[in-house]
């Protein structure tokens, strides 16, 4: 009976880490289309004649900035976890579940290339 592996091997983190870097470079794009925007909502133009009717725009405007900034922290938070995964790559930790101990699946990792648990240490978590 031979035991599982313990560490995933030099091709396969050279496949994890190429989807890492696609999901980094979308996700940097994403974020730099988000300040922007943002930016051009900050640019009032030229024409400053505030009058009563744009107070429910304003409301608006400002409610829809806020959206924007919290999807541009979660795009940063995203972006942290993303390169912390590049660094459990380098250092040899990546794949390997927290929890248990055990490889993450391939299939889990593929499609949650940041994740550091398993379906079973997540599932356990929950309870």
């Amino acid at each position: 009976m031979s035991e599982a592996p313990l560490r995933y091997s030099r091709e396969e983190l050279a496949e994890f880490e190429q989807i890492i870097q696609d999901k980094l470079t979308a996700a940097r794009k994403e974020v730099s289309f988000i300040k922007e925007t943002l930016s051009r909502k900050n640019d009032t133009g030229t024409d400053n004649t505030a009058s009563s009717s744009k107070v429910l725009e304003d409301g608006a405007d400002t409610a829809e900035k806020e959206s924007m900034n919290q999807l541009a922290s979660r795009q940063m938070k995203f972006i942290q976890q993303l390169e912390n995964a590049l660094v459990r790559i380098k250092n040899g930790t990546y794949g390997v579940c927290i929890g248990t101990g055990k490889l993450i699946q391939k299939e889990r990792l593929r499609a949650v290339p940041h994740t550091q648990h398993s379906i079973e240490a997540k599932m356990a978590r929950r309870d």
